[in-house]
Order: structure tokens, then sequence, then C-alpha cells
């Protein structure tokens, strides 16, 4: 009993240093001495009904110390919004393997809207994009588990496994309200974020000299494979550029950065994100250490388009640096900051809000087009497979022929555009 005691006493050590920790930037802006009795106080509360459930709950195996406090944190952070999270140490590991640019898993990148599980993107070349998930696809249930009450890393966690495996997951569509089973075997997911229009790395240029790159997340990566895009499209002479961002959920903020200022002067604002106190601003220029593209640019974006995409998008529109066709973007933007625990865990917590240079908010909000060019969500799976390496041979020939007609009427419009800049203007002749 003493051991159990010790250890309880060393459980709730630790989540008081948590709530402290969390609490501090409050503590600094307020004078009111009471404020820091009501920790004590909610403190107090929250070890008795710990100590209620140890005791009293019927099923012994739910009920340790660890699984008990785990829960609590994690119900702690999910409550704030669908973004904030405790990452317990297995988690915390898959966070930084997204980031670093593989995984195993499905390929789908998932948050909540409206109270529901949803895609924001399926990633290129993917068993989840191959199985036709597209961005909005409502996840009802995994493995015949409902989802409603399932947090974000729980669901992560059903979906990802060792490759080879099967998962089988239930979908609705909100445009047709169809409902379907989804198996797919779980693949390793390597994220290759910049592409060219054949899913590769050649970067050939379109009519009229026009480059294209599809960027289809933000990883640690990205500014260099953009960089190396950039570089062999000045090889061959490109006079203007499309930028893909469609279904691109986002990831890290550096990396947005650093993309959007290849087409902008050193010094310039690319996005400034504000916190909860006032004078709690931090700003992002361009730097102005690589070299600065001058030639129009359109981008493209869609319900897909999060977080780092609406960045780029809504810092090149508001300059007049870029023009942007498709369709309001999905309108994520919070910034999460990752706080690692003694533990091996970590907590994912909004601090901020980004804010575009004209200081339009992202955050449930969108960024939307210049040009809005409708796309469906069906059309734009098609296009996927129409451009996944090996996918198209794969379909049966009737879903062959109807993918290989699909026309990307959003890249269209982005061409006219361009064209349009690209025409030399008429010559007056002098009297």
């Amino acid at each position: 009993m003493k051991t159990n005691k010790r250890l309880m006493y060393a459980v709730l050590g630790g989540v008081l240093v948590v709530n402290l920790y969390l609490g501090a930037q409050l503590y600094l802006h307020s004078a009111e001495a009471d404020s820091r009795e009501d920790v004590y106080r909610n403190m107090e509360t929250f070890t008795r009904v710990l100590e209620i459930v140890r005791r009293n709950y019927v099923d012994e195996s739910k009920i340790n110390y660890d699984e008990l406090i785990d829960s609590a944190l994690k119900g702690m952070l999910g409550r704030l919004d669908p973004h904030s999270e405790y990452m317990d140490g297995k988690r915390f590991q898959a966070m930084q393997s997204d980031t670093r640019g593989e995984f195993g898993g499905v390929g789908v990148v998932v948050s909540i809207r409206n109270n529901l599980l949803t895609i924001v993107a399926a990633m290129d070349d993917t068993p989840g994009a191959r199985a036709g998930l597209v961005a909005g696809d409502q996840i009802l249930k995994v493995e015949g588990k409902a989802t409603e009450r399932m947090s974000l890393e729980e669901v992560v966690e059903q979906l990802r496994g060792r490759p080879g495996t099967k998962v089988t997951f239930s979908v609705r569509r909100p445009s047709t309200d169809e409902v379907r089973e989804v198996s797919v075997l779980r693949a390793v997911i390597k994220v290759q974020t910049v592409r060219d229009l054949d899913g590769g790395a050649k970067y050939s240029l379109l009519p009229d000299k026009i480059g294209y790159v599809r960027m289809a997340s933000f990883g640690d990566q990205t500014s260099a494979d953009f960089d190396t895009a950039l570089a062999r499209l000045d090889q061959l002479g490109a006079k203007a550029l499309v930028l893909d961002l469609r279904d691109n959920p986002g990831g890290l903020l550096d990396q947005s950065v650093l993309v959007a200022e290849r087409f902008l002067p050193k010094g310039q604002l690319v996005v400034s994100t504000e916190g909860r106190f006032p004078g709690d601003i931090e700003k992002h220029l361009a730097d102005g250490k690589v070299k600065s593209r001058d030639y129009p640019v359109v981008v493209l974006v869609n319900s897909g388009s999060a977080s780092a995409s609406e960045i780029v998008a809504g810092c090149l529109q508001d300059l007049k640096r870029a023009q942007l066709v498709g369709q309001k973007t999905f309108g994520k933007g919070s910034v999460q900051s990752i706080l690692p625990l003694q533990n091996g865990a970590a907590l994912r917590l909004t601090t901020a809000k980004y804010y575009t240079p004209s200081h339009r908010v992202i955050h449930e909000a969108g960024i939307l087009p210049d040009h809005i060019v409708e796309m469906s969500a069906d059309q734009m799976r098609d296009l996927m497979l129409k451009r996944s390496p090996g996918a198209l041979e794969s379909l049966p020939e009737a879903e062959r022929k109807r993918v290989s007609a699909v026309k990307d009427t959003q890249l269209d419009k982005a061409l006219e555009v361009l064209r349009a800049k690209l025409v030399p203007p008429a010559k007056t002749a002098t009297p």
C-alpha cells in the first residue's frame, strides 16, 4: 500500500507540474492571489476523484494510475480544440515520423470538422488515395468501432500499423450521403512532398514555358526539394509557374515561410502569429538568402488545402504576387506548439493563430481564390488516379476509361491566367 501511495504522489506531482507549467503565463499576467489558490482547490478535487475511481471502479484492469492519469490528460487537452492533444510516447514518435517523411499506415490526414472525423487529404500514391478516399470524406467507423467518441490520437493509432496488414473502415461522402466500407493494406508511407505533374521529379515544362510543381505537404525537406524543382525549371527557361497546393494538409510553419519567400523580396512579411496575450506576436519575414523568382505565379487550392498551404496561398494573394485558382481552402489557421515532457510524451497545444500580411485571419475562415473553379471530390479522386504512377493500369477497363477522360479544369484555368500575363503588351504607333 505504501508503494501505491508513493506512486500516486509521484504521478500527482507530475500532473501538478504540467498544470503549473500550462498556467504559468496566466500567473505572470495576473496579480490576483486567489487565482493561484484555485489551482490547489481543483487539484484537491482531482486527487479525490482519482482515488475514488481507483478504489471503487468495478474493472480493476482499467484503473492503474498510469492509465488514469493518461486518460485525464488526454481529456483535458482534447476538450480545448480539435488540434490540441496529449501525446503519449508512442503517438509522439509517430508525429516525429510524419515530419521526417516516412511512416506505416494508409496515407490519409484527418481532423475534426463539425464534430465529425473528416479526411483533410489523401496523400498521393498511397493505399487511401488508391482506394478512392478524398478530402471531405467522413470516417464513421474503424474496425467496426464508431469514431464519434474517439480522439484523433486513437483514430491515427487504429489506421496505422505494420505494413501489409489490413484495416477496414466505414466512410461517408457528404456530397452523395453514400456510406461504404473500405479495406486497404497498410504500407510504408514515404512522403515525397514535391512532385511534377506525373508524380515524379523530372519537372518538364508545360506549353508556353510554364512550369508546374505539386506540393503534397510541408515536411522538413520541402523547401530543399522545391529549390531543386525550381532550379530545373530555370534551366529549361520557365517563364511562369503553377504551384499546386490542392489537398495539401500543411505541416511545418518554417517550411511554408521558406516556400513563400522564393517569390518575395528580403524583409517582406510572410505570416504573423498572434497568441493569447497583448504583444504576443511573432512575425516571419523573407530573409533574402535564396534566389527570388519574379515571374507570374498561380497557386491552385481547394477545400483540402490547409494550414501551411493557406499561409503560402494567403501571403502570395495578399501581396499580389500570385493569383489563386480553385476552391475555398479548409480554414485551419492555428499554431500548435510541441512541448516535450520528461516521460517521453509531449503536449501539442494551440498557442496562437496565423494572420496573412494584410492581417486576415485564416482559422475557420479559409482563403477564397481569385478565380473559383469547382471540381467535385470524385473528379479530384479520378485526377489523382490518372496521375499516380501505375494506378491507371490497375483499374478495371470501364473505370480506366472514365479516369482517363477526366479533365483538370482548375489547372486549365491556371494556364489561361498565366498565358494572359505572358502576352506582351500591344505596341502603339507614335504619330
